[in-house]
Parts: structure tokens; sequence; C-alpha cells
């Protein structure tokens, strides 16, 4: 394996422990937002203990994305921000009004008109930001962005806009608040679990239509990655192993196996962005850069000595982060 393709898969790996992880705190910001009954103010606040002391830890996977594909292919981070500009800064304006929402929110003053202006900021940029990512990710995928073999873009600048890159962001959307609910079903008790269950069910009814929509719309807009997640060899492997995950959630959900349904979820997530990947392959933007655009081999090979250095303490921090606040019961009926 090339230095280069193994730069490729870190990076991959990084966007797989995003999703599992800043994913679901979207995910919690769109049912902040939805919260609804006579326990939506306890849905609110079990959000927020379970989000609370771990969220800006989550946000190291999309730093190291940036850092990586920085270093190890100029000409992708070019293309990418160039073509992108204007998702791409929405969505982390969107990451940090969001943050800053939900601190505010926290330490203002506990007034009901307060704490519904932070909680409204809050919940719209978890809305806004699944959407503009998945988007980015379609259009990346769907070949409208063109660029120069130096990453100067050749397309106008509202190229990500399309059917096929919206249909990926409300994948994305539904895929995170699916994720969220699976997790706040183990963090909850009592009523507020079932309620959770609920949407867990809801939602990954609504994965389900929303990833049809986008298998459709890719045969005619995204053609090499529906020719990658239909006809190389380990696609039907691939959907298999997809469809066991999403099976095994819902009925591990149906018959209240909470903990097994977290697993088979994040499992179920982890095999849709792996595959997303596994069929862009060898590109990195549709159909211009690949991973030939790669930085030197004086410069990937100690960028991947560098990463297996900082692994030794990335791992184990973040190990001990979820340890101390994941593995503890505090306070009544919320795991923290």
């Amino acid at each position: 394996m090339s230095p280069a393709t193994l730069l490729a898969g870190v990076i991959l790996a990084a966007l797989v422990f995003y999703a599992l992880f800043a994913g679901a705190d979207f995910g919690g910001g769109i049912w902040d937002l939805l919260a609804t009954g006579p326990r939506r103010q306890a849905q609110r606040e079990l959000v927020e203990r379970a989000i609370g002391p771990i969220w800006e830890a989550n946000h190291v996977w999309l730093i190291l994305v940036v850092v990586l594909l920085f270093t190890g292919f100029p000409a992708a981070f070019a293309a990418v921000t160039t073509t992108l500009f204007v998702p791409l800064t929405a969505l982390l304006l969107g990451i940090v009004l969001r943050g800053a929402a939900f601190t505010f929110r926290t330490y203002d003053e506990p007034r009901d008109a307060v704490q519904a202006r932070w909680g409204l900021l809050f919940s719209g940029s978890s809305v806004i930001a699944p959407l503009l990512l998945g988007a980015s990710v379609g259009a990346l995928a769907s070949g409208r962005l063109r660029v120069a073999p130096d990453g100067t873009p050749l397309s106008p600048p509202g190229a990500w806009l399309g059917a096929f890159p919206a249909a990926v962001g409300i994948f994305a959307s539904a895929l995170f608040a699916f994720l969220a609910a699976v997790y706040l079903t183990v963090e909850a008790r009592g009523a507020l679990q079932e309620d959770f269950r609920r949407r867990a069910l809801l939602s990954g009814a609504a994965v389900f239509v929303a990833a049809a929509a986008a298998a459709l719309l890719s045969w005619s807009d995204a053609p090499l990655v529906f020719h990658g997640l239909t006809g190389r060899p380990w696609s039907l492997p691939l959907h298999a192993a997809t469809a066991a995950a999403a099976l095994t959630a819902f009925g591990a959900l149906w018959v209240r196996r909470f903990r097994l349904a977290r697993l088979a979820a994040a499992a179920q997530v982890a095999l849709i962005v792996l595959g997303w990947g596994a069929s862009q392959y060898p590109y990195l933007v549709v159909p211009d850069v690949t991973l030939a655009a790669a930085a030197p081999r004086a410069t990937l090979v100690p960028l991947l000595w560098a990463l297996a250095a900082g692994a030794l303490t990335l791992f184990p921090s973040l190990w001990l982060l979820f340890r101390v606040f994941k593995g503890r019961r505090a306070g009544p009926g919320a795991r923290l």
C-alpha cells in the first residue's frame, strides 16, 4: 500500500469517527428542536446532559481531516476549499454558532425568553450543519466540481447545488438524527427512553427513504459512485453488512435491547461512510483529482509517522474522557 493510499485511509477513518461522534451531536440538536409532548423540557435536558461533557472533543476529527488534506493532498485541499467555499464556510459558521449557543444557554440567565433564543440558535445550527456537510459530500461525488490539475476551480460558485447533493444532505441529517436517538435510548430511563425509542424507529425509517432517494439519483447524477456501490467485488458484501446492521438496530430497538441497538447503529453509520469512500476511490474530487495528486513521499512518510505518534496520545485521552463522563451514573435517570 502506497503512503498516499494509507493516508487517504486515515482520512476516511477520521471521517467515520466524526460521523459517529459529532454526527450524533448534530442529531441531538435536531431532537432538541423537535422536542414535543409533556416531557419536551426533559428531552432537551437529556440531550444537554449527554452532549455537554464531550462535545468539544468531537470536532478533533474534522480538524484532523483538514490538516491531513492540506498537508498530504494540497491540490485536493485547494479544489475542495475553493469549489465548496460557500457551503463549507456556512458549515463552519454553523458549528461555531452551535457551540457558542450551547455554552451560553447553559450559563446565561435562566429566563424562558433567553433560553429559547439560545436554544433556537443551537438547534437551528444543528439542522443546517449536517445538511451542508451532506450536500458537500454529494457535490464531491457527483462530478459537478470541475477543477484544473493545480486545484483551480473551473465550475461556477453554485455548482455544488443540485438534486443529488440535496438528497445526500437530507440523508446525512436523517442518519445523524437516527444515531442520536439510538444513543439517547441508552442515556435515558423510563418514559424518556420510550420517547427516544419511538424517535429512533421513525428516523430509521426516514434514513431508509432518504437512502433510496439518494441511490436513485446517483444513477444519473453521480454515475462513478453508483458504479462503485453496485459494480465492484465488495459491493454486495458491503450492502449485506449494512443491511444486517440496520436490521439488527431495528430489531434491538423493537425488543428494547438498547446497547445492542447502539452498537448496530454505529456499525451501520460506519459502513455507510466507508462505502462512500470506497466507491469514490481513487478520486478525492470526482472526476479531476485523484490520489496521484498527493504530496511528495518525503512529506507523506513523516506525516504518517507523526500520525502514529499522535495516536498514542489521542486515543488514550479520548478513552479517559469517555470513561470519566460516560462510564458512571451521574444524576437520576441519566448515564453521563
